[in-house]
């Protein structure tokens, strides 16, 4: 299978096997200097601060240039370390210092003397830091929430702007420059004597700042290519460096003139846009289109080949890959595997409604295939034209078992986000950005989703314990009464129509207090200069400077809840082969004993999400429009305040949240136990879709699919045979198409491997360095996974076609 994309080059080749060897360190370089700037430029205010602490960080961070690599550009001291962002949070990077080597799954390494580094300036963020500000700002209510884990938000509090993807094609175009004299242009029009306009001063001072700063590191990079070219007597490879030379004195600052320099642009401010701040999902948007031009003019004058540009485009990968996140291990649980989220949007449809494949759509396929590695995030945009040869292409791919590429669906996204104010080209125009969210690149403000997660199972667990947590016997909310009391299933219905409402209510307050703690304390100047309009407003992303500004929570165990419901409904009220009493009683002990084995069992046979079954699927759809209906009334922290939109809608792009939260989780009326992993995304319960694939799909295309804008990740599993036939590969294409065009999917993406195959990856893992699943919306290595979120992975159902 892996011949039928081709091989790395033999430079490539030796370069991801020079990355995969690294170690992942932790790298206290970028904290060091924020630090430093920070005591610098106390005095100044925040946007500035943070001006200087980019370009002290770009003047002063190690760089290098590996002997493989056409493209240049490093995050860190080395490939793969992951540097410390502590404006973000500091408390949980001391308390773990010594527990980094220590994990059960994503594990760093640190040095002594990096542990000093860090201890040494954490005193000065010491109730200093977003996290701290944050958590000390939440009203207690909502804060309690927090607390026990039902509203979880640390990946939006400790993190820096994210979920969105910069115009990498006006970058390539116009360069730098470009946004340097918009800025000094706005900037000569401000009337000072106007203290509303002192704020804007500031900022169009921090572009002009963080602009110099970049051009500045690529100039880095020129000297140490031409300083490296002097002293290699490889003639080849002094032909190479001179070209980066030459080519690090133009891009990103002036406009990228060829399919190489435009590369070399993207990935530069790429990377500086993730050393400016803790952020992930920041995404390349639809590269086959805004690199097209570049690639078919060279090739038109015969200055480049199809292998060529393999050859940089597999270069590209290995570069994205060397960049690297450490999260808490609380936060770690929700986002397993360190993922980056950087997702390449390809394929879907031009502006003016026609396919929009074209030969770059599918070198930029081959290069994934043969780059193999998780990030890129590969996501394919279907609509009902999409081309049939490059679909048989896609399923190719998937058959490598690396999780991708990902399908989002044009038929349900375009309209979507044109009922939303989105104008019909920004919306034909829309790419993935990180798992299986959406929005439109270089005009999208902050976070379109991602903001918050709620555990829906543990949610249903308070309604039915009158608003009490059962797990800390904490009063919560106004409930409606205990479940022991309730004598028919409506009186279920409403109570969670009630409390789910409430806790809706207390996760927007959570969330815009992040909002507004990160508005004030950690304005991103590169990725807010680099997003119409906010130069134009003189606004960050965060004060509204963005066209539109939509973002969602996330909501976590979908299929639990449906299945819990349908379990109450038919044991409990219908056929009253138990009571109220006797199911709260076995939830509290974890169906411990013959009694809650016998019970168990009961719940375990009742209608099962995934099955296409109304009696289930309906429960939930109606369950979750509770939800759908009351966040919709709340606006976020951008509205009104320039941005289209400034509003709400659901997603269930809830990554590995459903192993965090269901740890946190008691037992569930659908029969789980205790403290097990909820399901993933909008994917059934593990082992519950048992009439196949099709069946999956048509409960899945029940949910109101055009509210949840967030994303609807479903999770697919077959095993490599399954599709080793040519027809069953068609019956597959046809599947996809049916759920596209018929049913109005949003999202589906497979892994292709066998449950034997990850049993022994656990008892053998040094014989499976290279195995990578499909985690929820992104990709990881088998390996660096911990052993529970592998066991989830293990346990998801295989489908056959």
């Amino acid at each position: 299978m892996e011949a039928y994309f081709g091989h790395l080059t033999k430079r490539m080749e030796a370069f991801r096997e020079d990355v995969l060897s690294q170690k992942p360190y932790v790298d206290a370089t970028r904290a060091v200097l924020a630090t430093e700037s920070y005591k610098e430029h106390a005095d100044q205010p925040t946007i500035l601060k943070r001006a200087y602490m980019l370009k002290n960080i770009l003047e002063n961070m190690k760089i290098f240039i590996e002997e493989d690599t056409l493209i240049v550009g490093n995050q860190a001291s080395s490939n793969r370390s992951a540097p410390i962002f502590p404006e973000y949070a500091m408390d949980w990077v001391i308390a773990e210092l010594d527990e980094f080597e220590k994990r059960d799954g994503d594990v760093f390494y640190i040095t002594e003397e990096t542990k000093e580094q860090l201890r040494e300036i954490a005193p000065f963020w010491y109730h200093n830091t977003t996290k701290d500000k944050g958590l000390a700002a939440m009203p207690k209510e909502s804060r309690l929430f927090y607390d026990l884990g039902i509203i979880k938000a640390e990946g939006n509090i400790t993190s820096g702007d994210a979920h969105l993807a910069v115009d990498y094609g006006m970058i390539m175009q116009h360069g730098l420059k470009y946004y340097e004299d918009y800025t000094k242009e706005m900037l000569a029009k401000l009337d000072l004597t106007d203290f509303c306009v002192l704020k804007q001063y500031h900022f169009y001072q921090a572009i002009l700042i963080v602009i110099e700063a970049v051009r500045n590191f690529a100039q880095r990079y020129q000297q140490l290519a031409k300083q490296k070219a002097i002293e290699t007597q490889d003639v080849k490879r002094k032909e190479e460096l001179n070209k980066i030379a030459q080519m690090m004195g133009k891009v990103p600052y002036l406009s990228a003139d060829n399919f190489y320099e435009a590369i070399q642009s993207m990935w530069l401010v790429h990377l500086v846009l993730q050393i400016e701040s803790n952020g992930h999902s920041l995404s390349y948007g639809r590269m086959d289109q805004y690199l097209f031009a570049y690639y078919q003019k060279d090739i038109d004058q015969g200055i480049l080949t199809s292998e060529e540009a393999v050859e940089l485009l597999t270069n590209l990968w290995i570069k994205t890959y060397t960049i690297n996140k450490i999260r808490s291990w609380s936060h770690t649980q929700f986002s397993a595997g360190s993922p980056l989220y950087q997702n390449v949007t390809i394929g879907g449809q031009t502006t003016d409604h026609q396919d929009a494949v074209n030969p770059l759509t599918y070198l930029i396929l081959k290069s994934v295939a043969q780059t193999k590695l998780p990030q890129p995030n590969l996501t394919v945009r279907y609509h009902a034209g999409l081309d049939e040869d490059f679909m048989k292409e896609c399923i190719e791919m998937i058959r490598l078992g690396t999780g991708m590429p990902a399908f989002n669906n044009d038929e349900i996204i375009i309209p979507s986000f044109i009922d939303r104010g989105i104008s019909e080209k920004d919306a034909y125009n829309y790419s993935a950005i990180g798992c299986v969210e959406v929005a439109v690149p270089g005009k999208w403000g902050y976070r379109c989703t991602g903001m918050s997660f709620i555990n829906f199972p543990k949610s249903l667990l308070i309604v039915m314990n009158d608003g009490v947590d059962p797990k800390s016997g904490k009063k919560l909310v106004e409930g409606s009464g205990h479940f022991t009391a309730m004598q028919r299933y409506e009186e279920l219905e409403a109570a969670w129509d009630k409390v789910i409402r409430q806790i809706t209510r207390h996760s927007v307050i959570i969330e815009n207090t992040c909002d507004l703690v990160l508005e004030a304390d950690v304005p991103d100047v590169l990725c807010s200069a680099l997003t119409k309009d906010c130069i134009g407003r003189g606004k960050t992303l965060k004060e509204g400077g963005a066209i539109y500004d939509f973002i969602s929570g996330l909501q976590v165990g979908i299929a639990n809840l449906a299945d819990s419901l349908a379990a109450i409904k038919q044991c409990v009220f219908e056929m009253k082969w138990i009571t109220p009493a006797q199911l709260w009683e076995v939830l509290m002990n974890d169906f411990s004993g013959e009694e809650g084995a016998r019970i168990q069992k009961m719940l375990l046979a009742a209608p099962k999400y995934g099955n296409d079954d109304d009696y289930v699927d309906l429960l939930v759809t109606k369950a979750y429009q509770s939800y759908i209906d009351e966040v919709v009334k709340y606006p976020n922290t951008r509205f009104q305040r320039g941005p289209i939109g400034g509003t709400r809608y659901a997603g269930t792009s809830s990554i590995s949240a459903n192993v965090g939260q269901g740890l946190g989780t008691m037992a569930t009326p659908d029969g789980r136990h205790a403290y097990t992993p909820l399901a993933e995304g909008c994917s059934p319960t593990h082992a519950m879709d048992i009439h196949g694939p099709t069946a999956v799909f048509k409960s899945v295309s029940k949910l109101p699919t055009k509210e949840i804008t967030g994303g609807v990740l479903l999770n697919q599993k077959v095993t490599p045979q399954v599709l080793e036939k040519e027809e069953d590969r068609e019956k597959l294409i046809f599947l996809l198409r049916t759920f596209f065009n018929r049913l109005h999917g949003f999202h589906v993406q497979y892994n292709v491997v066998s449950r034997d195959t990850l049993i022994d990856a656990q008892i053998h893992p040094e014989q499976h360095r290279d195995l990578i699943v499909r985690v929820a919306g992104y990709s990881a290595f088998f390996n660096v996974l911990s052993k529970t979120t592998q066991d989830d992975i293990i346990a998801r159902t295989e489908h056959i076609l």
